[in-house]
């Protein structure tokens, strides 16, 4: 259990949203170094964050994150 990484798609969708990690991370209310930072996979967002983050690039979370 403890090999299970969250992958995610951020940037993919970010960027298909024509967003800057600045503007995802106003738009969602946290930082750009955290965008950053869940783009590398160095930092898991909270469950909250994480269904913002799908709300404001507009698909599902199974779509954005994975195992």
């Amino acid at each position: 259990m403890n090999d299970l990484v969250l992958h995610n798609k951020v940037k993919e969708y970010r960027t298909k949203a024509k967003l800057s990690q600045q503007e995802l991370a106003d738009k969602v209310g946290t930082t750009r170094q955290t965008i950053i930072a869940i783009e590398k996979g160095t930092f898991s967002p909270t469950a909250k964050l994480a269904m913002i983050l799908t709300y404001a690039l507009d698909c599902t979370f199974e779509e954005l994150f994975y195992f």
